[in-house]
């Protein structure tokens, strides 16, 4: 087995929303394992355990739940939810919705989210990313150059937003 250091640590910034939505999942969790610990059970009662398909495909599905919830119980102690808005709204902050142009003339929107949001919403980008850190502090019409696993991009900023400004949460 290689040696490999420990990944990175990710932000501990989350929205209102997403550490709503991250608790709802925790919640919801334990009524499921309850389901899923009686399905065991009763599998396990029917006999053989090492071909009943029931009893090994419950005892994975246990161990995945267990595994989801110890991450939720620890991660939900860590996080810092960002509630406040920043006080220039011109510039690229957490939470910001960014439209980009890159060089070849294509458009791309991105929300600047807490890295265990970026499941939830298909324009949502960490802000660990390179692409959100290269963009953090800039403003309409800066240029930014970032280093992407397909070589170097160049972004231009078109426009910035925070969905609070418009009434929506995008994701609530």
């Amino acid at each position: 087995m290689r040696w490999r250091p420990p990944p990175q640590r990710s932000s501990p910034y989350i929205t209102e929303a997403g550490l709503r939505r991250l608790r709802a999942e925790l919640t919801g969790l334990w009524p499921q394992r309850r389901e899923v610990v009686a399905a065991l059970s009763a599998a396990a009662a029917e006999g053989d355990r090492s071909e009943n398909a029931e009893y090994i495909y419950r005892k994975k599905q246990l161990r995945e739940m267990d595994r989801r919830i110890r991450y939720l119980q620890k991660r939900l102690d860590q996080l810092q939810p960002v509630s406040a808005r920043p006080a220039d709204r011109t510039r690229i902050f957490f939470g910001a919705m960014v439209e980009v142009e890159d060089g070849e003339g294509d458009c791309q929107r991105y929300r600047i989210v807490g890295a265990d949001e970026i499941g939830d919403q298909p324009e949502a980008v960490s802000v660990d990313s390179p692409v959100a850190r290269a963009l953090l502090g800039k403003s309409v019409g800066a240029e930014v150059g970032l280093e992407a696993p397909g070589g170097r991009r160049c972004l231009r900023v078109l426009s910035v937003r925070y969905p609070e400004d418009d009434g929506q949460d995008n994701g609530a």
